[in-house]
């Protein structure tokens, strides 16, 4: 098939291509795309401006840019990209189009354009941000999965950013209940990071949907996932902190979904946890303390239809002496001296028992040789 074909055979009704070219041109960025297509309209009004239209709203070098004959490389983006549409499932979605996300449209910096795979109806459906710590605890990802999965049965979408830990719980969780997921990532839509995630990317593209703002073939840089997060958020109604150290990119989430004018939750933990001090900073600062999904499904007002969220499981049978164990443990991660200490045990003899938990999923290891208990 023709590249000309392949244009016009993807795109009906909207000539993607200078949407594209837009936005890889080198020095626009969104702010100023959109302040053109606000004097302008359709890109490809802007690439008819004379110099002096665009040299009364941007710098002369930016205007030169602008009108510069695209290059070879453009071309090649052009002729993969529509390679990439020829796939079923695989969209571009711009600030113009009919299925852009409204909910996007509502906060500070929308992207122009959208590389969208998989399920475009759950870019409007209610949505729950769950974000947390790349190193999560045991505790945290089974928070992460049983929350997700929760508001997940009660028709919730799940937002995130398909990194390791939270993110990957999330997505798991989400995909367990009809409400499904949105993964939003800091590459091309043709790349998978990290690679560990490959078979989960594969399910979400097939059962669910994977959002990216960059052009296709885009590696994984630093920079480009701390601005993805706001597409996390502002995809959402609210945003839910599993994990979060003092220091990280799940509270860069959370202050953007402030300012988005979005709800913020977070999860309690331990005051010895580190991953738990962003949570506690979080609800310091005004994010609502949650212990179950209910909790969010209550302060978003989720109609009763859907809030019917099952929260009994089947509690595992514990003999006495493992139940004893677990009590001196208690929910706070603890050294193995201190239990030794606690129940009487030696180290050799407790670290048989230990062990025996950890291979039932009881509870965790921690460094620095922390037990935690994983309830």
């Amino acid at each position: 098939m023709g590249l000309e074909r392949r244009l016009n055979s993807n795109k009906d009704d909207q000539d993607w291509h200078d949407w594209l070219r837009l936005s890889v041109t080198k020095g626009v960025g969104n702010e100023k795309a959109r302040k053109l297509l606000g004097v302008f309209g359709l890109p490809a009004q802007i690439f008819q401006a004379s110099l002096r239209q665009l040299l009364e709203h941007v710098p002369e070098k930016l205007a030169c840019a602008i009108l510069a004959p695209p290059d070879d490389s453009f071309y090649r983006q052009i002729e993969l990209t529509a390679a990439w549409l020829d796939v079923p499932g695989n969209y571009l979605l711009s600030l113009a189009d009919a299925d852009y996300p409204q909910n996007l449209l509502t906060i500070p910096d929308p992207p122009i354009l959208l590389y969208v795979k998989g399920r475009l109806d759950l870019l409007s459906a209610q949505t729950i941000a769950v974000v947390g710590s790349r190193n999560a605890t045991a505790q945290g990802v089974a928070n992460a999965e049983k929350f997700s999965e929760s508001l997940s049965q009660a028709g919730l979408c799940i937002s995130s950013g398909l990194a390791a830990g939270i993110d990957t719980a999330a997505h798991v969780g989400a995909l367990k209940g009809i409400g499904s997921t949105i993964a939003v990532i800091g590459t091309g839509a043709d790349i998978v990071y990290p690679a560990r995630n490959r078979q989960l990317a594969h399910v979400l593209a097939e059962k669910a949907c994977l959002v990216s703002e960059y052009p296709l073939g885009m590696p994984a840089i630093a920079a480009n996932f701390p601005r993805r997060n706001r597409i996390i958020s502002g995809l959402a109604q609210g945003v839910l902190v599993v994990e979060a150290a003092a220091q990280s990119g799940s509270l860069i989430t959370a202050r953007m979904a402030a300012e988005q004018g979005r709800d913020v939750f977070a999860i309690p933990g331990s005051i010895h946890s580190p991953l738990a001090k962003g949570c506690h900073l979080l609800i310091k600062q005004g994010a609502k303390l949650v212990e179950s999904a209910q909790d969010i499904l209550d302060e978003i007002r989720i109609p009763n239809s859907m809030s019917s969220v099952q929260t009994s499981t089947v509690a595992p049978q514990i003999d006495v002496e493992t139940n004893k164990l677990l009590t001196i443990i208690g929910y706070d991660p603890v050294h193995i001296d201190v239990l030794a200490m606690r129940s009487g045990d030696n180290v050799m003899t407790l670290s048989a028992q230990l062990l025996d938990l950890e291979l039932q999923g009881q509870i965790e290891t921690l460094p620095g040789g922390l037990i935690q208990r994983v309830s």
